[in-house]
């Protein structure tokens, strides 16, 4: 857990040092801000996609996870309960800032296979390397959302802690092609997100976060089977 705690902790220290940039800069500045947290995320998103899409061995399931993790999150109405809690105790769009970088923070390759690597084999290099990405990243997030995106840290701490614990109960069933379908949904997430900074399509984002819960459903289905046939 040494590199999750460290992943954490860069996030906090850069939320930090964002929201002390924020305080002097002028609405220009924070304009051209968003629109390049905006660009990353798309990028991000793009990249994640093409190249992990052609390695899927079941390429339609993307699309089912959308779908039925899409209906999922609608009925529970996470988009609307998220806004409202965060605007209970905030001003501004720091909802929308967060929500992205939760996307950013936690969706991504090495955040998701750090922990795996750091329960199976000791190795901490790519979570000390994904805290570094994500310090600079919070720095700029903080400077255009405020101080408040040290939160996505503490939601960080508890999605790589808990795949690291899923990594140690489950040794011999993770791989490869399940952190690939989830990568790929990610990707499509982070996407999402961007589109909606820069203002060209409003996407519900968290109302289809449930989606990420759909691979590993199915894999644990497909493996049931397997057994019993």
């Amino acid at each position: 857990m040494l590199g999750t705690i460290f992943n954490t902790m860069m996030i906090i220290i850069g939320s930090a040092v964002g929201s002390i940039f924020k305080k002097g800069i002028r609405d220009e500045y924070h304009s051209i801000l968003m629109q390049a947290m905006g660009l990353v995320a798309m990028g991000l998103g793009i990249n994640a996609i093409v190249q992990h899409l052609p390695s899927s061995k079941y390429p339609v399931l993307f699309i089912v996870s959308l779908a039925v993790g899409g209906l999922l999150g609608q009925m529970l109405n996470l988009e609307t309960k998220f806004n409202t809690l965060v605007n209970k105790y905030s001003k501004g769009n720091l909802a929308e800032g967060l929500s992205t970088a939760i996307l950013l923070f936690c969706i991504g390759t090495l955040s998701i296979l750090g922990p795996v690597e750091a329960a199976l084999k000791g190795d901490y290099t790519y979570l000390l390397a994904n805290g570094m990405l994500d310090g600079i990243t919070s720095i700029v997030l903080a400077s255009t959302f405020g101080i408040g995106i040290a939160v996505s840290g503490i939601v960080l701490f508890v999605w790589q802690g808990s795949i690291y614990l899923i990594a140690l109960l489950m040794e011999n069933s993770i791989n490869n092609d399940l952190l690939n379908e989830v990568t790929i949904v990610g990707g499509i997430l982070i996407l999402a997100s961007g589109l909606s900074i820069l203002g060209i399509k409003k996407c519900n984002t968290l109302n289809l976060l449930p989606s990420l819960m759909i691979p590993p459903i199915v894999f644990i289905i497909i493996d049931l089977v397997n057994v019993y046939l």
